[in-house]
């Protein structure tokens, strides 16, 4: 007998949609009626879960994005026990993830962090914090292999912001290519750092 996934409930449901919309168009482009219509809910249960609305649910959303991606980077990060191999891994992984989707689904983070700056601060403070926890991923498997802390903090950001704007141009022009080209360079950046 197979087992069953168990059914998502409204909450998760709208908050997976959103994410998912947001990768798609960030959140201005994001309506609310359509997203409940995906969401299979209605407006009221938006609004039971998110007294705040959509930007409260939007928060939710880019919360869920930031572990999705997290959950990427800590597999990617774990395949390799060499920092260097591990990054082009990761980029693998993405590229992998990204042409699956038919070059759709991004980075929600991205995608509304670069429309709200400014504008919307509690969107703008839950892109902070993702970036922030990708950051510390990467810096904590460098650390672990035996990167002096400035250079794996300070590695730690420039490989995020990379792959952030691989994975943009990798959907743009609908290659795997950017990424794994980051990646590539990327290794070489690592491990010209290596203790």
């Amino acid at each position: 007998m197979t087992a069953t996934k168990p059914e998502l409930g409204t909450r998760e449901r709208l908050v997976r949609t959103a994410s998912r919309l947001m990768q798609h168009g960030g959140y201005e482009n994001t309506p609310v009626k359509q997203l409940v219509r995906e969401a299979e809910a209605t407006l009221g249960s938006l609004y039971h879960f998110f007294p705040g609305g959509k930007q409260e649910l939007a928060v939710a959303a880019l919360r869920y994005g930031d572990a999705e991606f997290a959950e990427l980077l800590r597999a990617g990060l774990a395949a390799q026990a060499d920092p260097a191999r591990a990054l082009e891994e990761v980029t693998v992984l993405l590229a992998d993830a990204l042409a699956a989707s038919d070059w759709r689904d991004g980075c929600p983070v991205t995608a509304t962090a670069l429309e709200t700056v400014g504008r919307l601060p509690e969107l703008q403070a839950a892109c902070a914090q993702a970036f922030a926890h990708w950051q510390e991923l990467v810096a904590a498997k460098l650390l672990a292999s035996g990167w002096p802390e400035p250079e794996a903090r300070d590695l730690a950001v420039t490989v995020v912001n990379t792959l952030e704007g691989a994975e943009m141009t990798a959907q743009v022009t609908r290659s795997r290519t950017p990424l794994l080209l980051a990646g590539r360079h990327l290794a070489r950046l690592v491990g010209s750092y290596a203790p």
